[in-house]
């Protein structure tokens, strides 16, 4: 039991309050420095989401036509499965062989509303590269970004035939595969200053075994997508001689087009005939750039 006043705390000596402070201050900048990262060092990391980035980041992995990861350079297209289930018809324009069999891709056939030949040799660049040829290189690139996909190719024709296969059974080829979307790649032969590409939907064509009714919808919606990612991807600019600088043009003369029962467009992808376009098709690396565009058009359309 206490009783009186209390008494005061007894005080500590000075010398006892200057080792306590010092004592704290060391401990603090030891903390300090076990906290700092090393120089050059990242801070820490968010973890990663369900997607396997960073939360709120976008994938540092290659775009998906490229390598890894699911996208295109701007987050356009799909990734690895996206086109699973889908078949896509690819039609490299003309034939290496056409040239040798003159008579043969010379025969007419029926396209509907009139009677065409059944194939053509394509044009070339003035230095004597073949559109067959460009066409069927960025066919196979395109080939290969597609199933990277998931999608199921079928080839009009590989560089397999001896010359052909004529523009009706290009269309057939489409139809009996049930194609979802079917994109016939071709590059022009205009005269020199025409510049750009285009991409060519099919006109609503009654006549004869030909009925694109029910194609011209989904084919325009399958035309823009394309030549929006084509131009996106290529840099290229829409055509200054065709479609009014929408990339765009309607034909009715095409058997390829006219015959075929699934969304089915051409691309022009460049002008031979020009030498800064030409300088384009004959660079590798542009005609990458080419199968990508195609490949991102036709996944937007599939995966819409």
């Amino acid at each position: 039991m206490f009783n009186g006043s209390p008494r005061p705390a007894p005080r500590r000596p000075r010398g006892v309050l200057v080792v306590t402070l010092v004592a704290l201050v060391a401990a603090g900048v030891a903390s300090w420095l076990i906290w700092r990262p090393a120089a050059g060092s990242e801070p820490p990391r968010a973890a990663p989401g369900a997607s396997g980035t960073p939360s709120g980041g976008a994938s540092s992995g290659a775009d998906a036509h490229g390598g890894k990861g699911g996208k295109g350079s701007d987050g356009q297209g799909g990734g690895p499965g996206a086109l699973r289930g889908k078949v896509v018809v690819i039609d490299p324009g003309h034939n290496p062989r056409n040239r040798d069999h003159p008579e043969r891709i010379a025969r007419k056939v029926d396209v509907g509303n009139a009677r065409k030949e059944c194939d053509t040799t394509g044009t070339s660049t003035d230095d004597g590269y073949a559109e067959a040829s460009f066409t069927l290189d960025v066919a196979r690139r395109a080939r290969a970004l597609l199933r990277q996909e998931g999608a199921k190719v079928v080839f009009t024709q590989d560089g397999d035939r001896a010359y052909g296969p004529c523009v009706d059974e290009r269309a057939g080829a489409g139809n009996a595969a049930g194609a979802d979307a079917a994109v016939s790649v071709h590059a022009d032969g205009s005269a020199a200053g025409n510049r750009g590409f285009h991409v060519i939907l099919p006109a609503r064509v009654r006549a004869g075994a030909a009925d694109t009714s029910a194609i011209v919808g989904p084919s325009r919606d399958l035309g823009q997508r394309l030549a929006d990612r084509f131009g996106a991807v290529t840099g290229s600019a829409p055509s200054n001689y065709l479609g009014h600088g929408t990339g765009l043009d309607v034909r009715s003369d095409l058997g390829g087009l006219n015959l075929s029962k699934v969304p089915k467009v051409f691309i022009e992808c460049g002008n031979m005939r020009d030498p800064k376009d030409a300088a384009q098709l004959t660079d590798p690396q542009w005609r990458q750039k080419a199968a990508r565009g195609i490949t991102e058009g036709i996944t937007d359309f599939l995966a819409r």
